[in-house]
């Protein structure tokens, strides 16, 4: 949630459910799976900018400089997109060094 604070995200998403999907992810694996959902929906939406352009041309309308289409807004982030990102993410950390982590940790509460 603070990764995307200032992102559109649909209302579609389910983040309790990405939530699920990314157990012991750390928090730089979260962020890059954020970061890739946000850059395909800008992806996106340049393709569509192109693609309305290039109709535009082929049906011989003048390129109007349109106020709407010059807003610089971000596109929503879509669950398409997370689900993408999420299907090509790995996770940094294995469940070995968590193991070791896990076991660092408690060595330190003991000596307290």
């Amino acid at each position: 949630r603070a990764t995307l604070r200032k992102s559109p995200i649909s209302k579609d998403v389910d983040l309790a459910y990405l939530a699920a999907q990314t157990d012991k992810f750390t928090g730089a694996d979260l962020t890059e799976i954020c970061q890739t959902a946000c850059k395909l929906a800008i992806r996106e939406e340049i393709e569509r900018d192109i693609e309305r352009g290039r109709l535009r041309e082929e049906a011989g309308e003048e390129m109007e400089d349109d106020e709407e289409e010059l807003e610089d807004t971000m596109p929503e982030i879509l669950p398409r997109h997370f689900e993408h990102a999420v299907r090509n993410a790995r996770r940094s950390v294995s469940d070995r060094d968590l193991a070791q982590y896990a076991s660092f940790a408690q060595t330190l509460q003991q000596s307290r």
